[in-house]
């Protein structure tokens, strides 16, 4: 059975190789305009993904969807430098939340299964100069929140409670035992 990745993400991909899946990569071009509460959003994400890939019978794929939520508000990928230190500001010294949702399509729809998965970050209190410094790497430009916990980002966390793996993109443990109970690795 051929497992397809509906992500370019090079977090997802990474994951995915050091559970030593074999899968190939088809990027999904869907619009994520959505609305309503964090899992609801994740959840249909990762399904609108995962279905707009055009794949073969006898195929799995999979789509997922992160965001991190901090003050009643989701935190995406910041715009510029400001949009950047506000969120790491609001994070500063605070407990957010991030959601990881999954998709996973078998056979053309034979089968859909998907799921949410929420672990809780804690920042350690920032100061100005560390948010500045850490801007200054470029690493917050392309990561919900405007931070990389598996990067140069972990500086930033004083903890994580739940799946560390759910903060960087793809809750590999939970994707990995919902393939093998649908027969696509073993």
């Amino acid at each position: 059975m051929k497992i397809i990745l509906a992500s370019g993400s090079p977090r997802r991909k990474q994951l995915m190789q050091l559970a030593g899946i074999s899968f190939e990569i088809i990027v999904s071009d869907v619009d994520e305009t959505i609305s309503g509460d964090p899992e609801y959003q994740v959840t249909e994400l990762a399904l609108r993904k995962a279905r707009a890939v055009p794949a073969p019978d006898d195929s799995v794929i999979i789509g997922a969807d992160t965001l991190v939520y901090a003050g009643g508000q989701v935190l995406g990928k910041p715009r510029d430098a400001d949009e950047a230190f506000a969120m790491l500001k609001m994070l500063s010294g605070t407990k957010h939340t991030v959601y990881t949702g999954v998709a996973i399509i078998k056979s053309k729809g034979d089968e859909e299964r998907f799921f949410c998965d929420r672990t809780y970050v804690y920042f350690h209190p920032l100061t100005d100069e560390e948010i500045h410094a850490y801007i200054a790497t470029g690493e917050p430009f392309d990561k919900a929140g405007a931070y990389g916990v598996q990067e140069r980002g972990a500086v930033l966390v004083d903890r994580v409670e739940g799946d560390f793996y759910t903060v960087v993109g793809l809750p590999i443990s939970k994707l990995y035992r919902e393939l093998l109970d649908m027969g696509a690795l073993i």
